[in-house]
């Protein structure tokens, strides 16, 4: 019997006690949007420190700006055979949480779990049961699973705990280039994504990038009478409004030049993966209320939302919109947009293109302004190294099925940071569902994905010492 058979019967032997500890950190309210909860975002933070440090784990609570970063680090078993080193993984994950108002609309407390029977089986309702409590947990108690079997896991593991990332990390960036030597590793291993389905492991190999912008359209002096001056002088909600209008060609292709300079075409064998996944375009058109797709053309849905770039208006504001009537010509006009990048794209030179397109169309006695929010490159995750085998190995072994690689359509900031500042690439592995309602009133996750979770990284532990592929 290979080691990992019994740590993968411990796991289904053990599996309320992991369903029981998941549900201690659920009823830790970590929000960290809000300085009330701060004491409580520490509270949850030396919970995880508890659990590793019983697992044999050196942790180390680092004091930020804002809330603490948890490392912490295993040795593993010790050199393999002829002295080689285990593979080094890097694991990341949060322990903040959203805030869970409106409270109103919850079925049950939001930091008391519940239980619930539903179609798929049970399932776990709290605020944070899948974001990202509930994923992080499925690695912590695969590490538990293998520590009460073998007394130690069988590589050597860094885990990397952040409470800011419902924030948008702004403590992670400076703390990896400060702690860039003591986080190295041969990779990283993220669980804060989904799979494809209950019942089939994903592994995310692409993600888009964001830029993100504000414009603002500037005119007359001062808001006029539209009576007194309509047609006369410029109207920056006219000359903005007509902008946006040109944004798009008849084709859904984004009209910046040189917006897709850098865009690489899918190899085959990956086109016809993702052209393969047995997507019901009505069934997901019809949970947002549509009935046909929209986008770029001669291209799938989730060819769209994982491999092509995107321009979108996120808002529009200038003028009167109170109640009532209020005929003026305002002296400003402001919209948001954002642009979701691919693999190839320069950030920067999208940004020059979009202040480009809007400078070349404004008329005479009219300025355009620019804020900007956000910019980071899209992500390709290479699939032919050894690490990727043993985590599709892990999962296949774990659930009997093969991990589907597939895109994501937004952006996660820390796999471009792990690459900048550590040089690592990032594996993502999630367990979640489209209708886990993150971020939303009644956020759910299901034990069956609770389940396959721990099972997966018990097993892909398991391949990892078993090829013995470390760098040292």
């Amino acid at each position: 019997m290979l080691p990992v058979d019994a740590v993968l019967r411990k796991v289904d032997e053990s599996f309320e006690e992991s369903v029981g500890r998941l549900c201690e950190l659920l009823r830790i309210p970590s929000v960290s949007t809000d300085p009330a909860y701060a004491g409580e975002v520490r509270r949850a933070a030396r919970w995880c420190a508890d659990r590793l440090k019983a697992m044999g784990f050196s942790v180390t609570l680092h004091d930020t700006p804002g809330h603490p970063i948890l490392v912490a680090h295993h040795p593993g078993p010790g050199p393999g055979p002829a002295g080689a080193e285990t593979p080094h993984v890097l694991y990341y994950g949060h322990y903040d949480v959203q805030p869970a108002d409106p409270m109103e609309l919850w079925t049950s407390p939001p930091f008391e779990p519940a239980i619930v029977e539903a179609e798929r089986g049970r399932r776990v309702v709290a605020r944070g049961a899948a974001d990202d409590k509930g994923q992080t947990m499925t690695f912590m108690e695969a590490f538990e699973a293998w520590h009460a079997v073998h007394g130690s896991i069988p590589i050597r593991a860094t885990v990397l705990l952040e409470g800011e990332e419902e924030t948008g990390s702004p403590s992670l960036p400076r703390f990896l280039k400060e702690h860039a030597a003591e986080l190295q590793a041969d990779f990283c291993l993220v669980t804060d994504t989904n799979a494809w389905d209950v019942d089939t492991p994903a592994i995310t190999t692409r993600l888009r990038g964001l830029l993100y912008l504000e414009a603002t359209v500037t005119g007359p002096s001062h808001d006029l009478h539209s009576g007194l001056f309509g047609g006369a002088v410029p109207n920056p909600l006219n000359v903005l409004t007509g902008i946006l209008g040109q944004i798009h060609d008849a084709d859904g292709r984004v009209r910046f030049d040189g917006f897709y300079e850098g865009v690489r075409e899918l190899p085959d064998d990956l086109l016809a993966q993702i052209r393969g996944l047995p997507l019901d375009e009505a069934q997901f058109l019809g949970a947002l209320g549509l009935t046909r797709s929209h986008g770029e053309a001669g291209r799938t849905l989730l060819e769209r939302i994982w491999t092509r770039p995107t321009c979108d208006i996120n808002g529009v504001w200038g003028g009167y919109t109170g109640e009532g009537s209020k005929t003026v010509i305002p002296a400003k006009a402001s919209c948001k947009l954002s642009c979701r990048l691919v693999p190839g794209q320069d950030p920067a030179a999208v940004e020059a293109s979009v202040r480009r397109f809007f400078e070349e169309r404004l008329p005479a006695d009219c300025t355009v302004g620019f804020r900007s929010f956000s910019s980071s490159p899209g992500i390709e995750v290479p699939t032919d190294t050894p690490w990727m085998q043993a985590v599709r190995g892990g999962l296949k072994e774990a659930t009997g099925r093969d991990g589907v690689l597939i895109g994501g359509g937004g952006s996660i900031p820390i796999v471009g940071w792990f690459r900048e500042h550590l040089g690592l690439d990032t594996i993502l592995v999630g367990f979640g569902l489209d209708d886990d309602r993150i971020h939303s009133p009644n956020e759910k996750f299901e034990l069956k994905c609770l389940r396959n979770g721990i099972r997966s990284h018990a097993a892909i532990l398991g391949r990892l010492a078993a090829g013995q592929a470390g760098r040292g």
